[in-house]
């Protein structure tokens, strides 16, 4: 099939739980034989990893993107006098439009997948020029609605009303694209029912088109166990930190964590690793008394899994999976995080991860795992079990074979 695939991001490198996801996806399709044609935003930065795509997919077609906190008040203001959600508006740009009508209407296209919520909106109108309407798929890396809705709950008073409003719109249009949409892919099975709730609030007793289970993967034949220092007093977390529900989960860590662990033990350290740090984590380092290293970006992960004795993903918003703890586990590392941060991962309490909500039950489980090597090491083991077992590429992508199955027999 001929598949033209829509990212709101260059899938590659796969340094975030987005590319990871995508890039996992596009490498299968490609591997199963069908021809894509990517169409994705590109950052300036990103240009350089044009041709690596170009690996996997047939085509690849490049739309300049900028984002600026002007541009983003604009397409705020716009969003709410249009009804949609400030996140549709402001990826709503003409070039993307130009290209998918250009690809459409140009050759036949057997199907659209709209990888991620911001990206749907450009599987229609299409101008077909007479060609068969492709079949639309809808990859949700998350129920967007419920990261707004759980960032409203520890957000300050004055952006309560604009995230209740935004998670409002979302939901509304979450639900109109699971209805229209012929396919949906969510990655865990809360989000799969989020959007059934979606649906149910987009149009009540609505069809629903079918909702696959299809958790995010790593490749555990290029991610391998790393050897920890055996005598470590350093914790490590990471994240895309400019994204909203990473920065307050670390921050969370930060503040009411971090300081009942230092209590007890004095020496441990923090190291938060991460592109585009917030200006208050930047102010930590300055600190020397603080206990706390920010990296900013990093090229290689590797070293600081090494240097480290265990790593916290502390969540307090956020849908999807957290592909963190996935390349955690396959680097053979202890982790504790939060039932949010759980979430869409199979994982046993206890002997594959540590999960606390509440901080000082979080600070005892990071306190009991650094005195303890054996549990470290129950840990670091099972965990990488669980991944080579249940989340690597080539077992977890397999189902989605199904659902291009079921697309090939429609489009036939």
């Amino acid at each position: 099939m001929h598949i033209l695939f829509l990212t709101q991001i260059l899938p590659y490198p796969p340094t975030s739980g987005p590319k990871v996801k995508t890039w996992h996806v596009l490498r299968y399709l490609s591997q199963r034989g069908h021809k894509i044609t990517l169409a994705s935003f590109v950052r300036p930065e990103e240009l350089p990893y044009i041709d690596a795509v170009k690996e996997v997919c047939s085509t690849v077609h490049a739309v300049p993107i900028h984002r600026s906190r002007v541009n983003d008040l604009r397409y705020f203001v716009r969003s709410l006098f249009s009804g949609r959600p400030f996140l549709v508006e402001r990826d709503d740009l003409s070039g993307m439009r130009a290209i998918v009508n250009q690809v459409v209407s140009s050759e036949p296209v057997d199907v659209i997948h709209a990888d991620q919520l911001t990206m749907a909106q450009f599987a229609f109108p299409l101008e077909l020029n007479g060609g068969k309407k492709p079949v639309l798929v809808f990859d949700a890396h998350n129920a967007v609605w419920t990261i707004t809705e759980r960032m409203k709950e520890n957000a300050p008073f004055y952006l309560k009303p604009p995230l209740w409003l935004e998670t409002k719109r979302i939901k509304e249009y979450e639900g109109m694209i699971v209805s229209d949409f012929e396919a949906t892919l969510a990655v865990a099975e809360p989000d799969r029912l989020a959007l059934l709730d979606a649906v149910r609030a987009h149009k009540s007793g609505a069809d629903v088109p079918p909702i696959s289970v299809i958790p995010i993967a790593v490749d555990t034949n290029q991610i391998r166990p790393v050897a920890r220092d055996e005598n470590s007093l350093n914790i490590l977390t990471m994240g895309t930190l400019y994204y909203p529900p990473n920065a307050d989960g670390i921050r969370w860590f930060v503040q009411e964590v971090f300081p009942l662990v230092r209590q007890k033990m004095p020496k441990v350290t923090l190291t938060i690793v991460g592109k585009n740090p917030p200006r208050d984590f930047v102010r930590l380092t300055e600190d020397p008394q603080s206990g706390v290293i920010v990296t900013g970006f990093v090229e290689e992960l590797d070293p600081y899994f090494a240097r480290s004795a265990l790593m916290v993903i502390p969540v307090r918003a956020g849908g999807g999976m957290r592909v963190r703890i996935l390349e955690a586990f396959a680097r053979a590392m202890p982790v504790v995080t939060t039932t949010i941060g759980l979430e869409g991962i199979n994982a046993q309490l206890g002997s594959e991860v540590l999960v606390e909500d509440v901080p000082s039950k979080f600070a005892d489980a990071v306190l009991t795992l650094l005195q303890d090597k054996q549990m470290q090491s129950q840990l670091a083991s099972n965990g990488r079990r669980l991944v080579e077992t249940k989340y690597d590429w080539q077992v977890v992508l397999g189902e989605l074979d199904k659902t291009y199955q079921r697309i090939a027999s429609k489009s036939s």
